[in-house]
């Protein structure tokens, strides 16, 4: 956050990827990408690719981690050692932790964990490239997964980051504004029902921009919904 940079974030308003402030990154999804699982996706947003997979419903060992009244969703997110330019240290440090914990918050008020007392859906999400945004990434990523899975939810959740660089508001951060934004929001919505599951701001801003930030981030989310049906919608399609 507000790290120097030698360049010119926005030119003529145009941002360095030749994108304009509110345009998202070219938007690629699959499902059914790892086998092993229950459900999968795979979702890119630009460079930044994430996968995520969903195992379970199943019994949750040992029985003292168990609910008697309902299931519990348990979430790693992680990046991959080769996902950054500088070679990340392998295995969980103390932000992916943080990650994982607010992304199973954001996704348990979505489930219907009652419908499996003294359960667990396990879910795993694997950054393999990073150039910003990662985490809301991860949350289209694991959405997908979910949905793939059959497990019953009551909407999708789409994610995308808002944020502010160089007095000008944007959409969906890359890399390098990630690093240098005078602020970033993540968000995670219902878009159906439209309601907000994650809401993270680092940065400052005025309670102006913040409400024209969401707005932007609510507009984005019901383009990323619109595609994650569709590419749900073309797996049921060519199953049958």
């Amino acid at each position: 956050m507000g790290k120097a940079t030698d360049k010119e974030l926005i030119v003529n308003g145009r941002r360095l990827d030749g994108r304009e402030p509110y345009h998202m990154r070219e938007i690629k999804m699959s499902v059914d990408e790892i086998s092993s699982a229950n459900g999968s996706a795979k979702v890119s947003f630009g460079k930044t690719t994430a996968y995520a997979s969903v195992h379970g419903p199943r019994s949750l060992f040992p029985k003292f981690l168990q609910e008697s009244d309902t299931g519990i969703l348990r979430c790693r997110y992680n990046m991959a050692p080769f996902s950054v330019d500088d070679r990340k240290s392998p295995g969980p440090d103390r932000r992916s932790v943080e990650i994982s914990k607010v992304i199973r918050r954001a996704f348990e008020p979505v489930l219907f964990l009652e419908d499996y007392p003294k359960s667990t859906v396990d879910s795993f999400i694997e950054i393999v490239e990073a150039d910003g945004s990662t985490r809301v990434t991860g949350i289209n990523a694991l959405s997908m997964a979910l949905a793939s899975a059959g497990i019953p939810m009551k909407d999708l959740v789409a994610a995308c980051s808002v944020g502010k660089i160089s007095d000008t508001l944007i959409v969906d951060l890359n890399g390098v504004e990630d690093n240098n934004s005078e602020s970033d929001v993540g968000v995670a919505m219902m878009p159906q029902k439209d309601i907000v599951t994650l809401l993270q701001m680092d940065g400052i801003l005025t309670k102006e921009e913040l409400v024209m930030l969401l707005n932007l981030a609510r507009e984005s989310c019901k383009k990323i919904y619109q595609i994650q049906k569709q590419t749900l919608m073309e797996k049921y399609r060519g199953a049958e």
